[in-house]
């Protein structure tokens, strides 16, 4: 699948979160790595990291060790071809990430593949819920991407499974669209009354050129910024 600027950004902002945030965080489980973007921004900024990237179609996870072979920090990200869904690691991790499956019970493509990285018949948001609470230490955090059009629907899935969301970014294409989608801070032990801190940012300006706010995240990763 192709490298996408909402991947992008997701990708750099969570690093700048875990930088800012999480000085302890040493291990990380990238579900659905896709191509490995997620898992190399991340290793990029934080150089005491090791990272497994699970990945369940066998195409797509030799695409992410080719990718991550190539990188200098191969050493310290694992390609892991297998279901989230069956995957329990013997030492939980600190953090979380995943760009999950956005198009659960939409039309599909006549694309297999395509199938599989876009829609969830593999992985449901509630067995990514489970996924995430089985493999996650308790003060642990995770970050996920996911449709905006989702929003009424996660909200009710965080608070049946007690997941508390500690920051909510909603993402428009550029300030005179409205939010496509919403990224996500989110930790398993959360106090009722803690409060979710709300913001949003676009990629591009009224004149087509990325905001200054994407460029303060994406700089490090894109060449012509």
């Amino acid at each position: 699948m192709k490298v996408t600027t909402d991947g992008c950004l997701f990708g750099a902002w969570v690093t700048t979160e875990v930088r800012c945030q999480m000085s302890e965080v040493r291990i990380v489980l990238d579900i659905g790595t896709g191509t490995g973007l997620l898992s190399l921004m991340l290793a990029q900024k934080k150089s005491d990291l090791v990272i497994d990237a699970i990945e369940i179609d066998s195409a797509a996870a030799m695409q992410a060790l080719e990718n991550v072979n190539a990188s200098p920090w191969k050493d310290r990200i694992r390609i892991i071809n297998a279901d989230v869904k069956t995957f329990s690691a013997v030492e939980k991790y600190d953090l979380i990430i995943s760009n999950p499956p956005f198009y659960e019970r939409e039309i599909k493509s006549g694309v297999e593949k395509k199938n599989l990285a876009h829609h969830s018949e593999g992985l449901t948001l509630e067995e990514l819920i489970s996924a995430i609470k089985r493999n996650l230490k308790p003060e642990g955090l995770f970050f996920l991407m996911l449709p905006y059009k989702r929003n009424a629907e996660v909200r009710r899935l965080f608070k049946d499974s007690r997941l508390h969301i500690v920051k909510l970014i909603f993402v428009r294409q550029s300030v005179n669209h409205d939010y496509f989608r919403m990224m996500i801070q989110g930790k398993i032990n959360g106090h009722p009354d803690e409060e979710t801190e709300l913001d949003e940012i676009s990629i591009w300006n009224e004149k087509q050129e990325y905001t200054v706010e994407f460029v303060d995240l994406l700089k490090d990763y894109y060449f012509y910024l």
